[in-house]
Parts: C-alpha cells; sequence; structure tokens
C-alpha cells in the first residue's frame, strides 16, 4: 500500500461499474477510505467483488444513492476531500432516450456537484466523461487531425443521427462545467476513449461486450473508429487527476486510435483458431481515422498500456468469466 491516501476519505459514485471498480481498487491500494455510492447496496452482484478487494474490509463503505433524488449524495459527501462521479448509464439500445441516458447523465451530475456545492471539506471533484463528449462532430476526422480537449461533440448534430449516449455525455459535461464555474467547485474531467481490459464485475459491461460479440458470432465487424484505452489506466488517470495538485480542465484517453478491422486483425494474431467476422457491416468506404492528443493525461503520469496487451487481457478476463464461447 503507498501512502498518498492514508487518512483520506474519498467518495466514488456508481462504484459497481467497470471503470469505478478499478477506481475502488486503486485508491485502496493507496490507503484512502472510500465512501461508494451504488444504487442498490443490497445486491450481491454490484458488491460482492468490492468487498473482496484488499483493504475493503477496513476502508469501504456502502451507501445508497440515487442520481435523479436531488440531494441523495449530500451525506455521502459530508467529510470527504474528493468526490469520483462515474455514475452515468451506457447503453446502446435506447427505447426512450429522455429517460434512459440524459436525465440521468445530466441531473445526476448536478446532483452530485450540488452536493459538493454545500460541503466545504469537498476539495476537488473528478467527473468521469468520454471522448464521446469530445469527437462528435461535424468537423473532419482524417488521418493528421488531432483532437484535443478544446473540442466539443455537437449535441444537435448527435441528435439528428440519434447517437443518444453521446448526447448525454456532452450535455452532462457541460452542465457540470458551467455549474462548477459558477459554485467555485475545483473539478477535472477524465474523457477515455473507449474502455477494455481485465473486468473486476461479475456481470458484462458495454464496452467488454463489443469485444466479446466479435468472438460470440458476430458475422460482421462495425465500419466505426474508436479511441482504445485500458481500464486501469483510465483508473489510474483519475486518481492523478485528483493527487497532482496543477491538475485542471479535461484530460483525453486514448492509446490508439484504431478502426474496428484493426482489432479484429490484432484478434486474429493472438486467437488465430478463433472464427472472426471476416467483413465490415456495410459496404462503404472504411472510416478514417484520426489522432487523439494525449499530452495532459501524461503530463499527470499515465503510461498508455499498448492495444494489444489490453485486447489480449480482456479476452482472457471475458474467458476467465465464461462471457465467451471459446
Amino acid at each position: 500500500m503507498s501512502a498518498e491516501g492514508v487518512g483520506k476519505l474519498v467518495c466514488v459514485t456508481g462504484a459497481s461499474g467497470y471503470v469505478a471498480s478499478w477506481l475502488v481498487k486503486l485508491l485502496l491500494e493507496r490507503g484512502y477510505t472510500v465512501r461508494a455510492t451504488i444504487r442498490n447496496p443490497s445486491d450481491p452482484k454490484k458488491t460482492e467483488h468490492l468487498r473482496a478487494l484488499s483493504g475493503a474490509s477496513e476502508r469501504l463503505h456502502f451507501f445508497k444513492a440515487d442520481l435523479l433524488e436531488e440531494g441523495s449524495f449530500d451525506s455521502v459527501v459530508d467529510g470527504c476531500e474528493g468526490v469520483f462521479h462515474t455514475a452515468s448509464p451506457f447503453i446502446n439500445v435506447v427505447k426512450d432516450p429522455q429517460a434512459e441516458l440524459i436525465e440521468p447523465a445530466v441531473k445526476g451530475s448536478l446532483n452530485v456537484l450540488g452536493s459538493c456545492a454545500k460541503t466545504p471539506s469537498v476539495k476537488r471533484v473528478i467527473l468521469t466523461s468520454s471522448l464521446a463528449a469530445v469527437v462528435v462532430n461535424e468537423r473532419p476526422k482524417v488521418p493528421g487531425v488531432v483532437v484535443d480537449e478544446t473540442w466539443f461533440s455537437d449535441p444537435d448534430f448527435c441528435e439528428k443521427i440519434e447517437l443518444w449516449y453521446v448526447v448525454s455525455k456532452t450535455l452532462a459535461e457541460k452542465a457540470a462545467w458551467e455549474f462548477a464555474k459558477e459554485n467555485g467547485i475545483d473539478m477535472v474531467a477524465i474523457n477515455p476513449g473507449m474502455v477494455m481490459g481485465p473486468l473486476l464485475q461479475p456481470t458484462l459491461n458495454t464496452s467488454a461486450e463489443v469485444i466479446s460479440s466479435l468472438i460470440n458470432g458476430s458475422q460482421t465487424f462495425p465500419n466505426l473508429v474508436f479511441g482504445w484505452v485500458d481500464v486501469r489506466d483510465v483508473a489510474k488517470a483519475h486518481v492523478l487527476a485528483y493527487e497532482v495538485h496543477s491538475a485542471s480542465g479535461r484530460h483525453c484517453l486514448a492509446e490508439k486510435v484504431m478502426h474496428f478491422s484493426e482489432i479484429v486483425k490484432i484478434l486474429h494474431d493472438l486467437y488465430p483458431d478463433v472464427k472472426l467476422p471476416e467483413k465490415c457491416a456495410d459496404d462503404k468506404p472504411l472510416t478514417p481515422t484520426y489522432e487523439v492528443s494525449i499530452e495532459k493525461v501524461k503530463s499527470l503520469g499515465v503510461d498508455l498500456i499498448p492495444v494489444e496487451v489490453s485486447l489480449k487481457e480482456t479476452v482472457e478476463s471475458l474467458k476467465e468469466k465464461k462471457f465467451l464461447s471459446i
């Protein structure tokens, strides 16, 4: 255990999630006492893997809190020095975007920040945003173009093409910055791309499912490009954004921007016997790749795990948890 967090109390919202579980693990390893908020703390699927972490029995405490309920984070953040707001729904099949994605993302961020604004003990808030809130706009994204943290996705453009998750993350981050500014909250945002790497939680999350579907019989791969990043690096970036005093603003996080065809190729090289999709989901030209600036996150002290390593460890973790047909 390193000593950075000894005697310090922090809060992690949505603690049972993919990124949040690794964040809780890292915070406990660094000596922090962690208050973890979960919608339903009596569900063992949400808590057992966290209770099993080293240091959890002494320094991890669960709280029930609801993103949509104003004031439900007041008592949880009271006394905390740092608040990590990771809770936000990430789903691809949406019936009611407003109720399922946009409201919990936007209102949830404002509720958590509202509780922080009332609490003098809170020194800094780390917001889990996404590259989804950065790259989706009508600006050209082709080889040679470097996307950085000054970019914002365009919610109107995203609404037209029905990218509701992107709309939710963009509106939530914009609302959070505005609220933080008006209320004098020291906030830092982390904007990861598509997250992969080993799973701590027992359930299959949306981004790991992207990888599992390629192996579990999908006939085609999407004609999409993402920045890809390891979940452990995302957790580390959150902790360092809290600990490094000079950290400020947004931090884009992608080890590499790759088309799905390249992900399939790496998987094929790693697992030559596995049947993988050979063709793209549409007949259009492959979406071009671009670059993402990671200068800011590197300046925090994060050295990114290569995509190839991350991908292999994702697959091994999915195999171990019996989410794959191989």
